[in-house]
């Protein structure tokens, strides 16, 4: 049997080209972490805002810098070959391998200059933390043994995207570390892991195929679905932690939220599966973007 080429998309502008290779969908994954973990200062009574700024140049750029990343490592390893989501770079041949890597490395860069402005003025073991957090988003499909090939992404988002994003912005400003940032970090996080989780639902056919063992795959389908959903939960369980350790009604404003939460729960116990579920990431994305903001405002108020 002869093969036939596996036919790529026509490279758009160059421009449309690397936003796309950003992925920007993933952004609110990194973006509201620094609002809550900025409104959580707030609700201590301090923020001094070019930190918070700065903090949100950081995380940005570690997650832009992360997706370029991964579409280099994955691209080079040909793991992306069968993958049902959006277009990759590498594996698309819209842009090199080397030329992704530059990009990654870029951003980082910036992600870097502003961190270092941050450590200078919040304490110079911030680089530490920084350091971990590029090193988390590189070795996720880098590296001899990435860790997102043995199905422990899922930890490493809760604990990068969640706990230090969070508590880490709230740091800034407060230069201590409060109950309360930490408790409000953990839905931020288990919504960071939904979205994995359901990218990873939606791979784990083409992921099995290729040797990456995502926790999805090593899961199943419907255990993954049940993941789903528990993470979902969670998020709204620890909202009702966060307003009695805060002593604020407010605190709880994220639970009007849950209509927008409902409509992805259920595709995918309905068993939505492959492309069916690049609807549901953003439903996922537009849920993150609804809870982080109110949880925010009631934090504020």
């Amino acid at each position: 049997m002869v093969s036939t080429p596996r036919q790529r998309p026509a490279p758009g502008p160059l421009g449309n080209r690397w936003v796309l290779g950003s992925r920007p969908r993933t952004l609110p994954a990194s973006g509201v972490p620094v609002i809550v973990g900025t409104a959580a200062a707030s609700a201590a009574g301090h923020v001094i805002w070019w930190r918070a700024a700065a903090a949100l140049i950081v995380a940005l750029a570690i997650q832009v810098a992360t997706n370029y990343a991964n579409d280099y490592s994955d691209g080079i390893r040909g793991t992306d070959d069968t993958r049902v989501g959006p277009v990759r770079l590498v594996a698309s041949g819209m842009a090199s391998a080397g030329a992704v890597k530059r990009a990654a490395i870029g951003a980082f860069a910036v992600a870097g200059v502003a961190g270092v402005a941050l450590a200078a003025a919040a304490g110079w073991w911030l680089l530490a933390v920084g350091a971990a957090c590029f090193a988390a988003g590189w070795f996720y499909t880098g590296g001899p043994r990435p860790y997102g090939y043995a199905g422990l992404g899922e930890v490493f988002v809760f604990v990068f995207f969640g706990l230090v994003a969070t508590v880490g912005s709230a740091y800034v400003s407060l230069e201590r570390v409060t109950a309360l940032a930490v408790v409000v970090a953990v839905p931020v996080g288990l919504l960071s892991v939904a979205l994995l989780v359901v990218n990873n639902l939606r791979d784990v056919a083409g992921d099995e195929m290729s040797g990456k063992r995502t926790l999805a795959v090593r899961l199943g389908a419907p255990t993954t679905r049940l993941f789903y959903v528990a993470c979902l939960a969670g998020a709204y369980v620890f909202v009702v932690v966060a307003a009695l350790v805060g002593g604020s009604a407010w605190i709880l404003l994220p639970v009007l939220s849950l209509p927008v939460a409902v409509a992805p729960a259920r595709r995918v116990l309905a068993g939505a599966a492959g492309r069916d579920l690049i609807e549901v990431l953003g439903a996922t994305g537009r849920l993150v973007l609804v809870l982080g903001a109110l949880l925010a405002a009631g934090l504020a108020v």
